[in-house]
This record gives C-alpha cells, sequence and structure tokens, in this order.
C-alpha cells in the first residue's frame, strides 16, 4: 500500500481543517423555505399536505410548551442578576429600556391601526380560510405545558426577586443552569426547525390559493414597519437631544454604521462593538458607553416590539379580528417583560411573544405561524432599531450619570462601512 506523504497534499488537508465551515442563516433558509413552499403547495399530493400539517401541528404544540420554559430560564436570572445593591444607573437603565420598549409598542399600534386599513383588506385571510376544504393532520397530539405565558412571567418575577433578597445562590446557580439548557433547546432544535415549520404553512396557502395574497400583505406590513420604526428613532433622538442639549440629527447620523449593520446581521448583541464606536462619537463618556450599550442589548427591544406589534395588527386586521387597545396595551406591557434576556438566543425575541400572541390577543396556531413568517420574512430593522435605541437611552444615561466623568476619545468608524 503507497502513501502520499507529498508536502501538497498536508497543506491541502491542513487547509480544509482550518477553514472554517460557513452555516446558512435563519433568514436565508426561512427565504428558501418560503420559494420551496409556494412552488411546491400547488402540485404536492393530498397525502404529503396531511403529511405537512401533522408535523404543523405537532410543532406548534411543542413550542407552546417550549415557551414558558423559555420566559422562566431568561427572566428569572435577568432579574436575579440585578442584585440587592443594584445602583441608580443599573435600575434607570433597566427602567428606561423597559418605557422605551412599551412606548414603542403603543406608537406602533397607533400608527399601524391608522395605516393599514389603507392599503390591506379586512378579514381577506379569513374569507379565504372558509372558502377553502381544511387540510386535515393525520393525529393531534396534545402536550400541555407546565404552566401558561402569564404564569411563568409571575413565577420568574417571584423567584428573581426572592433570589435577591435571600441570596439564594444554589437556586440562582440552578437556574442560570436551566436557562442554559432551555437555550440550547432553542438554538439545536426550535430554530433549525422553524424555517420547516413556515414552509408547511406556505405549502398549505399554496395548494389553498392564498399565497400571493399573503406575500402582498407581508411587502407592505414590513415596509409599513420600517417607516414606523425609523420615524421612532427619530423620536427618539430628538428627545434624548432635548435632554443632553446634543444635536439630534448629528447624533442619529453618527449611529447609521451601527443601524446598517444591525439590518444586514439581524443581530443586536453581534453589534456592540459599532454600537459603541458611533456613541463614543456622539460624545458620551466611554465607562458609561461601555456599561449601558451592552446591556441595553439585552433589555431594550424598542425596534423588535414595533415589528411584532405592527405585524400582529396586520394579521389581526387581515384575520377579520378587531384589534382592541386595551388587549393590546396587555400585551405590550408583558411582552416588554418577556423579551429581556431573549436577544440572548436566536429568534428569542420572538420564541418568548408566541405564547403571549395566543394566551392574550387570542391567537390560533395558524395566525401564530403567519404572523413568524412575516416577522421573520425581514428579520433586520428590528435589530437595527434595537441598536440604534440603545445609543440614544446612552446619551440621557451620560446627561445624567456622567457630569464629573471625564469624556473619551471617540472612535473613528472605519471608512469602508459598517462590519458585517
Amino acid at each position: 500500500m503507497m502513501f502520499d506523504l507529498s508536502p501538497s497534499l498536508f497543506f491541502h488537508n491542513a487547509m480544509t481543517k482550518d477553514k472554517p465551515k460557513r452555516k446558512l442563516g435563519l433568514f436565508p433558509r426561512v427565504v428558501i423555505a418560503i420559494a420551496l413552499g409556494a412552488l411546491l403547495g400547488m402540485v404536492m399530493p393530498e397525502f404529503l399536505l396531511r403529511t405537512l400539517k401533522t408535523f404543523n401541528v405537532l410543532f406548534a404544540q411543542i413550542l407552546k410548551f417550549v415557551v414558558p420554559l423559555l420566559v422562566l430560564g431568561l427572566v428569572t436570572p435577568a432579574i436575579a442578576n440585578l442584585g440587592k445593591g443594584a445602583g441608580k444607573m443599573l435600575i434607570s437603565v433597566v427602567a428606561l429600556s423597559y418605557l422605551s420598549t412599551i412606548c414603542a409598542g403603543f406608537f406602533a399600534f397607533e400608527c399601524s391601526t391608522h395605516l393599514l386599513p389603507h392599503y390591506l383588506e379586512a378579514g381577506e385571510v379569513e374569507a379565504a380560510h372558509q372558502a377553502e376544504a381544511a387540510i386535515e393532520p393525520y393525529f393531534n397530539l396534545k402536550i400541555p405545558p407546565v404552566c401558561d405565558i402569564l404564569t411563568a412571567l409571575v413565577l420568574s418575577f417571584t423567584i428573581g426577586v426572592g433570589i435577591i433578597f435571600t441570596n439564594a445562590d444554589i437556586i440562582k446557580k440552578g437556574f442560570d443552569q436551566f436557562g442554559d439548557i432551555i437555550k440550547l433547546t432553542i438554538e439545536s432544535a426550535i430554530i433549525p426547525l422553524l424555517p420547516i415549520y413556515i414552509f408547511t404553512m406556505i405549502c398549505e396557502m399554496s395548494a389553498g390559493g392564498k399565497l400571493g395574497l399573503i406575500m402582498g400583505t407581508g411587502i407592505k406590513v414590513i415596509l409599513t414597519g420600517i417607516a414606523i420604526s425609523i420615524v421612532y428613532l427619530v423620536i427618539q433622538y430628538l428627545i434624548a437631544g432635548a435632554l443632553a442639549r446634543k444635536n439630534p440629527g448629528r447624533c442619529l447620523w453618527n449611529m447609521i454604521p451601527a443601524y446598517l449593520t444591525g439590518f444586514s446581521v439581524c443581530s443586536s448583541s453581534v453589534v456592540i462593538p459599532v454600537t459603541l464606536a458611533g456613541t463614543l462619537k456622539n460624545g458620551v463618556r466611554k465607562d458609561i458607553a461601555d456599561f449601558v450599550v451592552p446591556l441595553c442589548s439585552t433589555v431594550h427591544m424598542c425596534g423588535s416590539t414595533i415589528k411584532l406589534a405592527t405585524t400582529a395588527v396586520a394579521v389581526m386586521y387581515i384575520c377579520g379580528i378587531e384589534p382592541d387597545f386595551a388587549l393590546f396595551a396587555n400585551f405590550v406591557l408583558l411582552q416588554g417583560i418577556s423579551s429581556v434576556a431573549a436577544p440572548g438566543v436566536m429568534g428569542g425575541v420572538l420564541m418568548a411573544s408566541v405564547g403571549l400572541l395566543e394566551s392574550v390577543l387570542g391567537f390560533s396556531p395558524e395566525q401564530s405561524a403567519l404572523l413568524m413568517t412575516i416577522y421573520l420574512a425581514l428579520d433586520g430593522y428590528g435589530p437595527a432599531c434595537n441598536v440604534s435605541g440603545d445609543a440614544a437611552i446612552t446619551i440621557i444615561i451620560d446627561r445624567f450619570f456622567g457630569k464629573k466623568k471625564p469624556a473619551a476619545e471617540p472612535i473613528a468608524i472605519p471608512a469602508e462601512g459598517p462590519v458585517v
């Protein structure tokens, strides 16, 4: 037996071993799922459609089971980590972030309820659904969740505050580890299967002749959400500029690289270095920026909330459900809490909100799946608004807590544009 010991072979093996494997992100997989579902749904035989429907129903049950555990595993440690000795700045950042998040939800609700009726038809999906023959699954397995989403939120708050005042380090460590398990479940099982879940729904829509209607609706909703998020950012910077006596236009201009990077990579956490650079360029003290920006990337979800609220109102409208402000206010207030620490998980804000969509707004699993499809069809503008809004909060915190701190030298943004 002859062995090839040539240097070229060693070089090839080394290059192959060291070369990192690029994985397809969630957004491209969702786009592929939508495209394949649109094509195959028109020609797929009934037995395959029923098989996909069975998976769809089963996955929806698993999702409903996991969501309360996600809230328990993420929100409880987040509250416990505040600590009994949490300083005024920490409390101020968390309170301001929550206020901004829920204001974003109310702003999106008011804007979308006034804008969407001009170019969406009320009840169009519900009418199409009633006209078509329903595709039934082969079986429907019920998986009851451990508790509902509201119970999970109250329990998380109770345990988190209890850990702070009793110094229950063992329980805190247990919930930290429990959170790691839930994150692993979401990242290794739920998120990889999410495009397949969307594929099954698109196949059913395509077979029923509803796909063109849904896709046209989705584009209008996405463009509406982008416009609302940009207007909200302008309002944030007008307020921050007025409080800190800074030029809001220049401050917002300095955050364009962070906005574009967030739009590209669809993550608040990954964009932290670019957000920090723009924040320092706005004249914020370095120690303030180093503390506030990473914290806001976890607790400040204004863009994701605008995206979720706009899409939820659109789904309610096209499904013939009248959006009720009191009901939606309850949803926004709870969603602001449930999304705490969720950005640490891919798709975490959406996953943490699914239970509230069904328990508070009364969404069916099919309506939740429709919302997920539109929400994930263009994921970037939510994180882009999140990170840009983080800098506005940092400016306000710097105004009240950074008076006696030495100002930091601005960090120059690379001329070639945002890092992706």
